[in-house]
């Protein structure tokens, strides 16, 4: 059994239990509808009391992996996550599952989006955790894809004119702003928080994304549409008025390896094999300096 987690990752030590006991679930030794330890076994084997106990399971039933057996019985696995998986907007879905991603040694991101507004901001969490070291990840590896800044983009675009190129020149500049940012924050992951090996790709393809799509580890798809709105935005001093797309708001469905889906694992691997395509064929360096 596994004791070593809460010192390896210097977490909070109800994390480290739930984090192995999910393990433990996803990997298939602790099958669905099987009795977890009780509550007195688990405190001995991880060497901590029985209140930290209790929090770890209410975390695993609160994340649909424990249903709760009542009268005191230790809960019992649920069906496989996926089924109980809610999908979320893709502010909180990615920052949720950026945070589980990053307590592998080796961290992989794989994205493909308008921009990488909705990724900058979900690094948040595990940004903080790596300058408190209750992250150590050794490698960290992002490679990004969003559209490039000299393509005809079918959107955003004026209402009444979709050959104005003003929306267009916005879009570009917020790429960057951004694009830039998740640069110099992965940096610092280097530079200052002492993760050995950190690299950040950026590349552009001149398509319109209709969808957003992130590969978390190579064990883990998230993919959302982009719905598209009206609304007014300002250029320049001016406004516009103008179609465009829910990034943040959108919601993110998610596919795992580890939930034992042949549907789900097929998805996982298409969309690496997609990524790469892209990746190895017509998506071009972007220029940030």
């Amino acid at each position: 059994m596994d004791k070593t987690r809460p010192a390896e990752h210097g977490q909070p030590p109800h994390e480290a239990i739930a984090a192995t006991l999910r393990e433990r679930i996803q990997s298939g030794e602790l099958p669905q509808g099987a009795r977890i330890p009780t509550q007195k076994d688990l405190a001995g084997e991880f060497g901590v009391n029985r209140t930290v106990v209790r929090q770890a399971l209410d975390a695993l039933k609160r994340d649909g992996f424990l249903t709760d057996t009542g009268r005191g019985a230790p809960p019992t696995v649920a069906e496989p996550a996926h089924s109980h998986h809610t999908p979320k907007p893709a502010g909180t879905e990615l920052a949720e599952r950026l945070y589980e991603a990053f307590r592998s040694d080796h961290v992989t991101i794989d994205t493909y989006s308008l921009t990488t507004e909705t990724l900058n901001n979900a690094l948040a969490r595990p940004h903080r955790s790596i300058v408190d070291k209750t992250l150590t990840p050794r490698s960290v590896t992002v490679r990004a894809i969003i559209p490039s800044p000299d393509a005809y983009l079918a959107l955003p675009r004026l209402v009444d004119d979709a050959t104005d190129r003003r929306p267009l020149k916005r879009l570009h500049a917020i790429q960057r702003t951004w694009a830039t940012a998740l640069r110099m924050s992965l940096g610092a992951f280097k530079d200052r928080y002492d993760v050995p090996e950190v690299s950040c790709e950026i590349r552009t393809v001149p398509a319109t994304p209709l969808q957003k799509l992130y590969v978390l580890n190579g064990s883990e798809a998230l993919m959302g549409y982009y719905h598209v709105i009206r609304d007014k935005v300002t250029y320049r001093g001016e406004e516009l008025d103008i179609y465009d797309v829910i990034g943040l708001e959108s919601t993110l469905f998610r596919s795992s390896i580890h939930d034992h889906d042949q549907q789900d694992n097929m998805f996982v691997e298409d969309s690496k094999n997609w990524f790469q395509s892209l990746w190895k064929t017509i998506a071009e360096p972007m220029d940030l300096d």
